[in-house]
């Protein structure tokens, strides 16, 4: 079914696609017909941040901006959906077009800018939630924060969701928010996080409800520049870490259609960069938080891959787009047997 409404998407306009695939996705789950898309998915639990999942395969952020669908999203079989990146101010993000597949590659360029309806818009949407498994709701700042004010509004959007999530993800990764990826280096990083934890102390001590929270990191960086983020966040004992965003290298697609276009790739081209990430984290961080592993999972093995490499969970989105709810499926019963495999010896 996938492969035919897959050629009718792909017919029309990359954004015009995606809004109508949420509004059709909302409207779906409304009649109560997302089981139609749904294939069951292995019951393979676990535990992440203090929260138990029913399977390590996630929706990533970006796809649901405004939580306008993730009621129907998380009927695909999802062992948890993640919502965002929102700000604290409603914005239009960059002038269009912004959104460019590359099918030859299974790929995506895409150069949004947090383009979302504001964060209180997003709360009374996930306030009404009929969605029960795990929620999480990924915080962004504002295009025109200044870079030493960027803590104020992610603090901001952890106020107005902590209630609502089930724990949440700061997303200093982007490369369509100018300056943004800075705030994963050195003095800012550190008094980014400093900051954050202390309002997540906060919160906690005002509501008796502690909601993990997690970092979203860049995979362009070197080994040293990894040891470093590690370092940090094992320092403000941060939750987790979703590693990666999309990346900024376009060599792996040059000389395709849209291969020179501004903004971030996601999709097959990203799995070997983000995967070297997942490795050298593990490596750094010993196990004392885990990663959430995304970036280039299109099939079952790439998703076991991020597991072998050292997550403990996936999150996918292009790859939803190029194969459809199958691939939850696919991903979700690879990553069960390679656990087992680990298991075993």
């Amino acid at each position: 079914m996938y492969s035919t409404l897959r050629k009718a998407l792909f017919a029309l306009d990359p954004e015009r696609a995606h809004h109508l695939t949420i509004d059709a996705v909302g409207a779906a789950e409304r009649l109560g017909l997302m089981s139609l898309f749904a294939k069951p998915v292995v019951n393979d639990p676990v535990e992440l941040m203090g929260l138990t999942l029913p399977n390590p395969v996630g929706l990533a952020a970006g796809l649901d901006k405004n939580a306008q669908a993730f009621n129907g999203l998380g009927a695909l079989g999802f062992g948890f959906v993640e919502v965002g990146t929102v700000t604290p101010r409603p914005q239009p993000g960059n002038p269009l077009p912004r959104l460019f597949r590359l099918e030859e590659a299974e790929a995506i360029i895409n150069r949004m800018g947090f383009n979302n309806e504001g964060v209180d818009y997003l709360v009374n949407r996930v306030r009404r939630r009929r969605y029960g498994g795990v929620l999480g709701i990924n915080v962004g700042k504002n295009f025109d924060t200044p870079a030493e004010r960027a803590a104020d509004d992610y603090c901001i959007c952890m106020e107005k969701v902590y209630p609502y999530a089930d724990y949440i993800t700061a997303n200093v990764s982007s490369p369509n928010t100018k300056g943004l990826r800075d705030l994963q280096f050195g003095d800012s990083l550190n008094r980014l996080l400093g900051t954050l934890k202390e309002k997540q102390q906060q919160l906690a001590a005002c509501s008796d409800r502690y909601v993990p929270l997690a970092v979203k990191i860049a995979p362009d960086m070197d080994d040293e520049a990894i040891a470093q983020i590690a370092e940090a966040l094992r320092s403000y004992e941060i939750d987790g870490v979703i590693a990666t965003n999309t990346t900024i290298d376009k060599s792996s697609v040059e000389g395709l259609p849209h291969g020179k276009e501004e903004g971030g790739l996601s999709g097959k081209p990203l799995r070997e960069k983000s995967t070297r990430v997942i490795r050298q984290l593990a490596k750094a961080l010993e196990g004392e938080l885990p990663i959430i592993g995304v970036g280039g999972i299109t099939d079952g093995e790439s998703a076991a891959e991020k597991v072998r490499a050292g997550a403990t969970a996936v999150q996918i989105y292009t790859g939803l787009i190029y194969r459809g709810p199958e691939l939850v499926k696919e991903a979700a019963e690879a990553i069960a047997l390679a656990r087992r495999e680990k298991a075993e010896g």
